[in-house]
């Protein structure tokens, strides 16, 4: 079978704070003046705070920050499921990344929890996710984003790359499932096939609101988003639904293997049960003969004659035979 992908759990502080220039540059700032920020001009610059769900002190930057108490929930729920709210002024948006981590199932996905306003970004994570880690590098090559649109719309297409390795190994799972399904006699694990087939259902039941979420935010009337931004969530959106639409296949086929499998088993137990129905057919006969003969009573034809145990053999197996054919005339060898 072939190998999952993997990779490094990347590194992250409890507490990271930048600032984006609007021009693909960015620069750390002080976690505690992240509230007090305000962009100078009109330049297009905006902030950036990453918080740790049980970092120490994370819901008092959060109330610093001057987020009511339902934002700050959403930040903090232990349990997320993709989603987009609208909310004053800013919007609440939960996405998740298909977790890549050596050891870990892919379906245990990660989620990142972010609140967007025009001029600062929010994020909350409890585990490491790698498509932040990737933003990161960009970043230190001086590929910022250049607006919280463009922050979430690389965002979200960084996880929808993330997420294609883990489907490819889905897929070239199968495909080996399959190739070894044409072998003769060729044993395929039925919790292989449950497995493949749970990863499938799971992380499409994660993706799918991805999709609803990103779509959301791409129509809301937000004038922070750009039509650059609109474009590339769109982008990400369908890059997610074709995603999904490849875990549909994947456990299509898998149901597809696990029939094949089924018919092949019902189709020996059928064999044996056949070659069983006549093996009774033809013994069921000389057995009522032989038992007959057998009975411990007078009268008993050739009891007295010494060649009558041979006669009885060459009629039993003439019986037989005759019984053999009326079976093959019956269609029971077909």
């Amino acid at each position: 079978m072939t190998a999952r992908m993997t990779v490094t759990t990347p590194s992250l502080p409890d507490t990271l704070t930048m600032i984006f220039d609007g021009s693909g540059n960015a620069q750390p700032l002080d976690a505690d003046a992240f509230a007090a920020w305000s962009p100078s001009g009109t330049d297009g610059q905006f902030a950036w705070q990453h918080l740790r769900l049980e970092g120490e002190g994370t819901v008092a930057l959060l109330r610093t920050a001057g987020l009511d108490e339902f934002v700050i929930d959403a930040l903090m729920a232990g349990e997320t499921r993709p989603r987009c709210t609208v909310h004053g002024d800013g919007v609440i948006l939960n996405l998740r990344g298909v977790n890549l981590f050596e050891g870990q199932p892919p379906e245990d996905m990660i989620s990142v929890r972010l609140w967007l306003t025009e001029t600062k970004i929010i994020g909350v994570w409890r585990r490491p996710l790698d498509a932040v880690a990737d933003m990161l590098a960009a970043i230190d090559r001086g590929q910022a984003p250049k607006s919280p649109g463009d922050f979430v719309a690389r965002l979200a297409l960084r996880l929808a790359d993330r997420a294609e390795p883990a489907i490819t190994d889905l897929n070239e799972r199968v495909d080996d499932l399959e190739e070894l399904l044409l072998e003769p006699n060729a044993e395929i694990s039925r919790a292989e096939l449950a497995a493949i087939r749970r990863s499938s259902i799971v992380l499409r039941r994660y993706l799918v609101p991805q999709r609803d979420a990103l779509t959301t935010l791409e129509i809301e009337d937000l004038p922070w988003l750009q039509p650059h931004d609109r474009s590339r969530l769109r982008e990400a959106s369908e890059r997610i639904y074709r995603i999904g639409e490849d875990l549909a296949a994947v456990r299509e086929r898998v149901q597809i293997i696990h029939e094949q499998l089924m018919d092949e088993r019902a189709e020996r137990m059928n064999s044996r049960m056949l070659v069983l129905s006549v093996v009774s057919a033809v013994f069921l006969p000389l057995g009522l003969v032989a038992g007959v003969l057998g009975i411990n009573v007078g009268g008993i034809p050739g009891a007295d004659d010494p060649n009558a145990f041979w006669i009885v053999c060459v009629l039993l197996v003439a019986l037989g035979g005759v019984l053999l054919l009326v079976a093959r005339w019956l269609g029971m060898f077909r």
